[in-house]
């Protein structure tokens, strides 16, 4: 299947250290000619952090995808029945936005946007970045695995040793993940070895 002329839905949340790992999957999806709607919550706009501030990278990704950003609940919403999207992927995904996600709570323009794909029965990319998967978010995840239209983007432990609870998705297995999940199908294996990634 190919992704050219496809509406996809790209909602970043808040774990600033992925996004390196995560434009340049964006810039694929570009690059394959999917139409790309960037979506970000309120922490990607207003947080400055060790890995850039939000504003520079709110532009990159206006620049990378040739579209502004969806920054509010309001502009997310039609993004369901009236502007829908062939698939939504959130990645990073934190382990607050995945909480939330979780216990059907829609707090931010990303949530909204997946709320909104869901209602439709499209489906839903996630692609975890947690420190507590394997901690009091487990749960969470469990919860979102065992759900409708959701499809996960391999993920495991990032550094067992330092960060036991942590988990990662393999962001290098993006592309693959939508284009099974745009046929209703959980890649497999969905668990991997994510600290020894090559990519």
């Amino acid at each position: 299947m190919s992704l050219k002329g496809k509406r996809i839905g790209f909602g970043l949340t808040g774990s600033h250290c992925t996004y390196d790992a995560v434009f340049p999957e964006i810039e694929k999806l570009v690059n394959e000619g999917a139409e790309v709607i960037p979506i970000v919550t309120h922490t990607v706009q207003n947080t400055e952090t060790r890995f850039g501030k939000g504003d520079d990278w709110v532009k990159r990704i206006v620049e990378l995808t040739g579209n502004n950003v969806v920054d509010s609940i309001v502009k997310a919403e039609p993004l369901g029945p009236k502007l829908p999207l062939d698939c939504m992927v959130i990645a990073p995904l934190t382990g607050s936005s995945m909480s939330k996600l979780a216990n059907a709570q829609t707090d931010s323009p990303v949530l909204m946007a997946a709320k909104a794909t869901m209602r439709g029965h499209r489906p839903v990319v996630l692609g975890i970045s947690t420190n507590d998967a394997l901690g009091l978010n487990g749960i969470n995840l469990m919860r979102l695995m065992a759900a409708k239209d959701l499809y996960f983007i391999p993920f495991g432990q990032d550094d067992p040793e330092k960060k036991p609870n942590s988990m990662v998705a393999r962001m290098s297995q993006l592309r693959d993940t939508i284009i099974h999940a745009m046929n209703k199908e959980q890649i497999q294996p969905v668990i991997v070895e994510r600290y020894r990634d090559p990519n």
